[in-house]
């Protein structure tokens, strides 16, 4: 070990003392095993016990010299003893050499004559050890035989138990060998483990983003029209994304209604800013335009002219609503570039009848200048009702891995038993969740129906199936897919 000065002639054997800095080297090379105040080790006993066999001497042990105490990591002949002082110690002077310390009696050795182990009890007379030395020069502690007789070993002998001691060594490297192993293993766990733990909490937070930011671009509520029924659902795609599907129903004034529901391209945050800017456009348009058509004129317009928008644009329909006489709602409806309406009441036979409302001409809003959308009026009347959907509807995948398509939902209505606007938005979710993978992209859904009785405070009902970015069983396992 370097810096331990060697003994001069005539010097003491014993109680040589290193400097600071070199028995500091020494504790940490200690303390990098980590085997102080460990549990007993088989490999350690055994060499004690070894050693003791090899010797023919009653007492051999395995220490390591702390700071301040010689610590038994194994003690053979002597049971009961865990540590001892170091000072004066002769395990603590032989760890000061790098060759086996033998003192053949301590009786005329002028320091080992006054240890406690010879003057006391155990009586010691005979005293040999050989240290520890790790690779990189550290002395941890020694293999030590000791007896009640004074006695000589020979050089082998001494090589012998110099061999012992690099025997404990190698089990200390194994044992510090496995350490590293568990340590880097329980690191790489907790590293793991808080990897994952942060991924679920910036997940958590995108998704309270992404449905918070959500119900900012749907109606909280859909208002209550007299003599007529409305249901909604809105489901996301996946609940870490805003969708671009949108919807509203709203007031115009003296018994006049509006409604639109509409898909915007993409999805996302940038989705999100087309969808808020189509939603208050539709409803600034619609207080000064009469016409479905020129609703949508001015929503192509707003869009092109905001250079925000890049190349986004949606499909749309718009429509509005007026008492007629009789009973039930004019409808005047137009699309641009959006799958039809269905228009759903009972035939002569009393089965149901689905017509498509697509009004010819309607291309997508926002795209193209001099876009041109069309429209179409019809009599909504008691006991019918209107569905409105996006394409997430229509693209969801039958178990043949089809297409549900228009036609399938159209079929799908005409099995229903009513048209009433709940009911035909519960059927729906059901359908939906039933696809094998769910819905194709994000779905809204918006009916409208006029009920048989007069109109009452009562029929003026709403009903907000599912909005916002819930995502159902069908909704989840697609995200999971993707």
């Amino acid at each position: 070990m370097a810096g331990v000065p060697e003994a001069s002639p005539g010097e003491p054997r014993l109680r040589r003392v290193p400097p600071a800095e070199v028995e500091a080297a020494r504790m940490e090379a200690v303390r990098r095993y980590d085997i102080l105040d460990t549990p007993p080790d088989g490999a350690f006993d055994r060499v004690a016990a070894m050693a003791a066999r090899l010797f023919d001497v009653p007492v051999a042990s395995v220490t390591i010299v702390d700071a301040d105490r010689i610590w038994f990591k194994a003690i053979h002949g002597l049971e009961g003893v865990a540590e001892i002082g170091r000072d004066p110690g002769l395990c603590g002077s032989a760890i000061l050499r790098d060759d086996a310390l033998v003192i053949p009696d301590t009786l005329t050795d002028p320091i080992a004559c006054t240890n406690p182990l010879v003057t006391g009890p155990l009586g010691v007379r005979f005293y040999a050890a050989a240290p520890i030395i790790t690779a990189d020069g550290y002395r941890l502690g020694t293999v030590n035989i000791l007896d009640t007789k004074p006695r000589l070993i020979t050089e082998a002998d001494t090589e012998t138990l110099a061999d012992l001691a690099a025997v404990v060594l190698d089990a200390m490297e194994l044992r510090l060998s496995g350490l590293r192993l568990l340590r880097e293993e329980q690191e790489r766990r907790k590293a793991e483990e808080e990897a994952r733990t942060q991924a679920e909490r910036d997940t958590e937070a995108i998704t309270a983003f992404a449905t918070t930011l959500q119900r900012t671009l749907l109606p909280p509520v859909l208002p209550p029209v007299p003599g007529l029924e409305l249901a909604c659902h809105y489901q996301t795609a996946s609940p870490r994304d805003v969708g671009g599907d949108f919807y509203d129903v709203f007031s115009l004034g003296g018994q006049r209604w509006a409604f639109f529901l509409g898909d915007v391209c993409g999805r996302g945050a940038e989705a999100a800013t087309v969808t808020s800017l189509t939603r208050y456009t539709l409803r600034a348009a619609a207080q000064h335009h009469d016409d479905p058509t020129e609703v949508l004129d001015a929503l192509n317009s707003a869009l092109l002219l905001d250079p925000s928008m890049g190349s986004r644009f949606c499909t749309c329909v718009f429509g509005t609503l007026q008492p007629a006489p009789g009973g039930g709602f004019s409808v005047s409806v137009a699309t641009g570039g959006h799958p039809p309406a269905f228009h759903i009441q009972h035939g002569d036979d009393g089965a149901m009848v689905v017509n498509g409302v697509r009004p010819k001409g309607g291309m997508l809003v926002g795209a193209l200048e001099g876009a041109r959308f069309a429209s179409h009026t019809f009599h909504l009347a008691p006991g019918q009702g209107l569905l409105l959907y996006t394409d997430g509807l229509t693209e969801g995948r039958l178990p043949d891995g089809t297409m549900l398509g228009e036609e399938g939902v159209a079929a799908f209505l005409t099995t229903r038993t009513t048209p009433d606007a709940g009911r035909l938005i519960e059927d729906t979710i059901a359908l939906i969740a039933d696809l094998p993978t769910g819905p194709g992209d994000d779905v809204a859904l918006l009916a409208l129906s006029v009920p048989l009785a007069p109109p009452t405070e009562q029929t003026a009902t709403v009903s907000t199936a599912r909005t916002l970015a819930t995502p159902v069983a069908g909704a989840a396992r697609a995200d999971q897919e993707r």
